[in-house]
């Protein structure tokens, strides 16, 4: 059974929220998870989409699969790293915050 991978790392989007999302699409066709992400309306959803495009057009390219016959293995989404910011509050002060980054990683294999 061949496995075909592909990822997107460093998204301005923190991984408890794409995890939500790829529960939706973990184990389902890949042409069904397709129109699942298509129409889930958030950001989360846009960055999946994406991915699983690529790791689909990577199996039809370099392996020579059916789209027909490939389904979602697994689909994780790891914490990435931070990028620290500062907001300007009161009296002179700073506070400190923090956006969040997450890593996607698809598999897709056939039936």
């Amino acid at each position: 059974m061949t496995e075909v991978k592909a990822s997107a790392k460093s998204l301005r989007v923190s991984a408890n929220k794409v995890r939500r999302v790829l529960a939706l699409v973990r184990g389902k066709n890949a042409s069904e998870a397709l129109m699942i992400l298509k129409y889930t309306p958030n950001k989360p959803a846009r960055y999946a989409e994406k991915v699983l495009k690529s790791a689909v057009a990577n199996a039809e390219h370099n392996h020579g699969l059916d789209m027909d016959k490939l389904i979602v293995k697994t689909a994780t989404a790891d914490q990435g790293s931070y990028m620290k910011r500062f907001r300007p509050v009161s009296m002179g002060r700073a506070h400190a915050f923090r956006h969040h980054t997450c890593h996607i990683t698809m598999v897709v294999c056939e039936k």
